[in-house]
Protein backbone atom coordinates (compact mmCIF):
# COMPACT_ATOMS: atom_id res chain seq x y z
CA UNK A 1 0.00 0.00 0.00
CA UNK A 2 1.07 3.61 -0.46
CA UNK A 3 1.69 5.76 2.14
CA UNK A 4 0.97 9.68 2.55
CA UNK A 5 2.48 11.84 4.85
CA UNK A 6 0.92 15.31 5.30
CA UNK A 7 0.49 17.61 8.34
CA UNK A 8 -2.33 19.86 8.69
CA UNK A 9 -1.56 23.87 7.99
CA UNK A 10 -0.46 25.86 11.36
CA UNK A 11 -3.20 28.86 12.20
CA UNK A 12 -0.11 31.13 11.75
CA UNK A 13 -0.06 29.88 7.56
CA UNK A 14 -0.51 33.73 6.17
CA UNK A 15 2.78 34.57 7.89
CA UNK A 16 5.09 31.72 6.00
CA UNK A 17 7.94 32.45 3.91
CA UNK A 18 7.68 34.00 0.26
CA UNK A 19 10.85 34.87 -1.34
CA UNK A 20 9.80 35.43 -5.69
CA UNK A 21 6.55 36.71 -5.53
CA UNK A 22 4.91 39.58 -3.26
CA UNK A 23 3.15 39.13 -0.26
CA UNK A 24 -0.96 38.27 -0.38
CA UNK A 25 -3.59 37.70 2.41
CA UNK A 26 -4.59 34.03 2.98
CA UNK A 27 -7.64 32.37 4.39
CA UNK A 28 -6.43 30.27 6.73
CA UNK A 29 -10.04 28.27 7.35
CA UNK A 30 -10.25 28.42 3.20
CA UNK A 31 -6.53 26.88 3.43
CA UNK A 32 -7.50 23.83 5.72
CA UNK A 33 -10.59 22.77 3.54
CA UNK A 34 -8.44 22.73 0.80
CA UNK A 35 -5.97 20.62 2.67
CA UNK A 36 -8.62 18.29 3.38
CA UNK A 37 -9.93 18.11 -0.27
CA UNK A 38 -5.94 17.34 -1.60
CA UNK A 39 -5.67 14.93 1.35
CA UNK A 40 -9.06 13.36 0.32
CA UNK A 41 -7.83 12.68 -3.24
CA UNK A 42 -5.24 10.14 -2.19
CA UNK A 43 -7.71 8.77 0.58
CA UNK A 44 -10.10 7.49 -1.56
CA UNK A 45 -7.44 6.14 -4.04
CA UNK A 46 -6.51 3.41 -0.80
CA UNK A 47 -3.24 5.72 -0.29
CA UNK A 48 -3.21 5.11 4.06
CA UNK A 49 -2.80 8.48 5.46
CA UNK A 50 0.00 9.36 8.07
CA UNK A 51 -0.18 12.77 9.77
CA UNK A 52 2.85 14.34 11.20
CA UNK A 53 2.36 15.77 14.78
CA UNK A 54 0.51 19.17 14.52
CA UNK A 55 3.23 22.35 13.94
CA UNK A 56 1.04 25.46 14.97
CA UNK A 57 4.08 27.34 16.09
CA UNK A 58 5.60 26.73 12.35
CA UNK A 59 3.99 28.56 9.11
CA UNK A 60 5.41 26.49 6.55
CA UNK A 61 4.98 23.11 8.70
CA UNK A 62 2.70 21.82 5.85
CA UNK A 63 4.80 22.05 3.29
CA UNK A 64 6.19 18.14 4.58
CA UNK A 65 7.95 17.53 1.33
CA UNK A 66 10.91 19.94 2.01
CA UNK A 67 11.66 18.13 5.38
CA UNK A 68 11.54 14.74 3.86
CA UNK A 69 12.53 12.81 0.89
CA UNK A 70 12.55 8.91 0.15
CA UNK A 71 14.62 6.98 -2.29
CA UNK A 72 13.10 3.74 -2.25
CA UNK A 73 13.39 2.77 1.54
CA UNK A 74 15.60 5.12 2.25
CA UNK A 75 14.72 8.60 3.99
CA UNK A 76 16.66 11.44 3.79
CA UNK A 77 15.66 14.39 6.12
CA UNK A 78 16.51 17.53 5.01
CA UNK A 79 18.23 20.54 7.02
CA UNK A 80 16.04 23.65 6.02
CA UNK A 81 17.32 26.35 4.04
CA UNK A 82 15.22 29.28 5.90
CA UNK A 83 15.94 29.40 9.48
CA UNK A 84 12.34 29.98 10.16
CA UNK A 85 12.17 26.47 9.23
CA UNK A 86 14.05 24.33 11.33
CA UNK A 87 11.57 24.12 14.12
CA UNK A 88 9.82 21.33 11.98
CA UNK A 89 12.36 19.14 11.90
CA UNK A 90 11.81 16.96 15.26
CA UNK A 91 8.01 15.94 14.71
CA UNK A 92 8.59 14.89 10.92
CA UNK A 93 11.39 12.65 12.23
CA UNK A 94 9.15 11.29 15.13
CA UNK A 95 6.68 10.48 11.88
CA UNK A 96 9.55 8.84 9.88
CA UNK A 97 10.72 7.09 12.42
CA UNK A 98 7.27 5.24 12.54
CA UNK A 99 6.99 4.19 8.99
CA UNK A 100 10.18 1.54 9.21
CA UNK A 101 12.14 3.34 6.59
CA UNK A 102 16.08 3.30 7.07
CA UNK A 103 16.80 6.75 7.56
CA UNK A 104 20.10 9.32 6.92
CA UNK A 105 20.64 12.97 7.46
CA UNK A 106 21.63 16.05 5.77
CA UNK A 107 24.10 17.66 8.42
CA UNK A 108 25.24 21.35 8.69
CA UNK A 109 26.82 23.19 7.33
CA UNK A 110 24.79 21.43 4.10
CA UNK A 111 20.87 22.84 3.34
CA UNK A 112 18.49 20.81 1.34
CA UNK A 113 14.87 21.58 1.02
CA UNK A 114 12.65 18.84 -0.38
CA UNK A 115 11.29 20.93 -3.14
CA UNK A 116 14.56 21.23 -4.69
CA UNK A 117 14.72 17.08 -5.28
CA UNK A 118 13.06 15.74 -8.81
CA UNK A 119 13.38 11.80 -9.54
CA UNK A 120 12.80 10.96 -13.23
CA UNK A 121 13.70 6.93 -13.52
CA UNK A 122 17.23 6.89 -11.44
CA UNK A 123 18.41 10.21 -11.88
CA UNK A 124 18.09 13.03 -8.98
CA UNK A 125 18.05 16.53 -10.10
CA UNK A 126 18.28 18.56 -7.42
CA UNK A 127 17.59 22.06 -7.45
CA UNK A 128 21.07 24.60 -6.30
CA UNK A 129 18.47 27.36 -4.80
CA UNK A 130 18.31 29.79 -2.48
CA UNK A 131 17.09 27.04 -0.18
CA UNK A 132 19.50 23.99 -1.18
CA UNK A 133 23.67 24.19 -0.93
CA UNK A 134 26.67 22.59 -2.72
CA UNK A 135 27.49 21.20 0.80
CA UNK A 136 23.71 19.51 0.93
CA UNK A 137 23.44 18.24 -2.40
CA UNK A 138 27.52 16.77 -1.79
CA UNK A 139 26.07 15.19 1.41
CA UNK A 140 22.90 13.86 -1.13
CA UNK A 141 25.35 12.34 -3.70
CA UNK A 142 26.96 10.31 -1.13
CA UNK A 143 24.36 8.66 0.00
CA UNK A 144 22.60 8.15 -3.16
CA UNK A 145 25.41 7.21 -5.07
CA UNK A 146 26.12 3.87 -3.57
CA UNK A 147 22.28 2.89 -4.31
CA UNK A 148 22.59 3.59 -7.72
CA UNK A 149 20.99 6.78 -8.17
CA UNK A 150 22.73 9.77 -10.39
CA UNK A 151 22.78 12.80 -8.82
CA UNK A 152 22.48 15.94 -10.94
CA UNK A 153 22.56 19.76 -9.80
CA UNK A 154 20.83 22.39 -11.42
CA UNK A 155 20.45 25.94 -11.38
CA UNK A 156 17.44 27.49 -9.58
CA UNK A 157 17.74 31.17 -9.53
CA UNK A 158 13.73 32.16 -11.20
CA UNK A 159 11.52 30.35 -8.48
CA UNK A 160 11.89 28.93 -5.14
CA UNK A 161 12.33 25.60 -5.28
CA UNK A 162 13.64 23.25 -8.30
CA UNK A 163 10.24 22.40 -8.13
CA UNK A 164 8.32 25.30 -7.88
CA UNK A 165 9.18 25.01 -11.93
CA UNK A 166 9.23 21.71 -12.93
CA UNK A 167 8.43 18.38 -12.14
CA UNK A 168 7.68 15.31 -14.56
CA UNK A 169 4.84 13.17 -15.60
CA UNK A 170 4.56 9.51 -15.55
CA UNK A 171 6.62 8.85 -18.59
CA UNK A 172 9.61 10.69 -17.40
CA UNK A 173 9.20 14.06 -19.53
CA UNK A 174 10.00 16.74 -17.45
CA UNK A 175 7.26 19.68 -17.91
CA UNK A 176 7.56 22.92 -16.65
CA UNK A 177 5.78 26.67 -17.37
CA UNK A 178 9.07 27.76 -19.29
CA UNK A 179 9.64 31.22 -18.05
CA UNK A 180 10.23 29.87 -14.43
CA UNK A 181 12.49 27.27 -15.95
CA UNK A 182 16.61 28.91 -15.84
CA UNK A 183 17.68 25.91 -18.34
CA UNK A 184 15.75 23.46 -20.12
CA UNK A 185 17.95 22.09 -21.80
CA UNK A 186 19.10 20.06 -18.73
CA UNK A 187 16.34 17.63 -18.98
CA UNK A 188 16.92 15.16 -22.12
CA UNK A 189 12.89 15.39 -22.25
CA UNK A 190 10.90 19.45 -21.27
CA UNK A 191 7.61 20.02 -22.49
CA UNK A 192 6.46 23.91 -21.58
CA UNK A 193 2.89 23.47 -20.26
CA UNK A 194 0.80 26.85 -20.71
CA UNK A 195 0.37 27.99 -17.06
CA UNK A 196 2.16 28.73 -13.89
CA UNK A 197 0.47 26.24 -11.76
CA UNK A 198 0.46 23.31 -14.61
CA UNK A 199 4.04 22.92 -13.07
CA UNK A 200 3.89 21.32 -10.42
CA UNK A 201 1.99 17.62 -11.17
CA UNK A 202 1.55 14.84 -8.48
CA UNK A 203 2.28 11.03 -10.21
CA UNK A 204 -0.95 9.05 -8.77
CA UNK A 205 -0.47 5.59 -10.82
CA UNK A 206 0.87 5.06 -14.42
CA UNK A 207 -1.85 6.92 -16.09
CA UNK A 208 -2.99 9.41 -13.32
CA UNK A 209 -1.94 12.65 -12.39
CA UNK A 210 -3.13 15.48 -9.69
CA UNK A 211 -2.52 19.15 -10.46
CA UNK A 212 -3.84 22.40 -9.00
CA UNK A 213 -6.90 23.17 -10.74
CA UNK A 214 -5.79 26.60 -11.37
CA UNK A 215 -4.55 25.41 -14.90
CA UNK A 216 -7.24 24.25 -16.90
CA UNK A 217 -5.27 24.70 -20.11
CA UNK A 218 -2.30 22.19 -18.66
CA UNK A 219 -4.92 19.86 -17.71
CA UNK A 220 -6.34 19.72 -21.18
CA UNK A 221 -3.36 18.96 -22.81
CA UNK A 222 -2.24 16.09 -20.14
CA UNK A 223 -6.10 14.79 -21.27
CA UNK A 224 -4.59 14.85 -25.06
CA UNK A 225 -1.87 12.75 -23.82
CA UNK A 226 -3.99 9.75 -22.77
CA UNK A 227 -3.31 11.05 -18.94
CA UNK A 228 -6.59 10.76 -16.34
CA UNK A 229 -6.56 14.20 -14.51
CA UNK A 230 -7.41 15.11 -10.92
CA UNK A 231 -7.71 18.38 -10.07
CA UNK A 232 -7.64 20.40 -6.69
CA UNK A 233 -7.90 23.94 -5.70
CA UNK A 234 -4.83 24.68 -3.50
CA UNK A 235 -4.96 28.89 -3.82
CA UNK A 236 -4.02 29.57 -0.31
CA UNK A 237 -0.81 27.49 -0.59
CA UNK A 238 -0.08 29.06 -4.08
CA UNK A 239 -0.21 32.37 -2.38
CA UNK A 240 2.87 31.07 -0.20
CA UNK A 241 4.77 29.51 -3.26
CA UNK A 242 3.64 25.91 -2.34
CA UNK A 243 1.87 23.73 -4.73
CA UNK A 244 0.70 20.11 -5.04
CA UNK A 245 4.01 18.39 -4.54
CA UNK A 246 5.10 20.09 -1.43
CA UNK A 247 1.95 19.63 0.82
CA UNK A 248 2.63 15.62 1.10
CA UNK A 249 5.86 13.08 0.93
CA UNK A 250 4.82 9.91 -1.40
CA UNK A 251 5.86 6.45 0.01
CA UNK A 252 5.50 4.33 -2.49
CA UNK A 253 5.68 0.58 -1.94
Amino acid sequence: MSRLLVRRPSPLLADGEVTHIGRTSVDADLAVRQWEAYVDVFRSRGWEIIEIDPADAQPDGVFVEDAVVVFGDLAVLCRAGALSRRGEASSVRDAVERTGLEIEEIAAPGTLDGGDVLKVGSTVYVGASSRTNADGIAQLTAMLSPRGWNVVAVPVERVLHLKSGVTALPDGTVVGFEPLVDDPSLFPVFEAVPEEHGTAVVVLGPREVLLSSDAPETAERYVERGLSVVTTPISEFEKLEGCVTCLSVRIRE
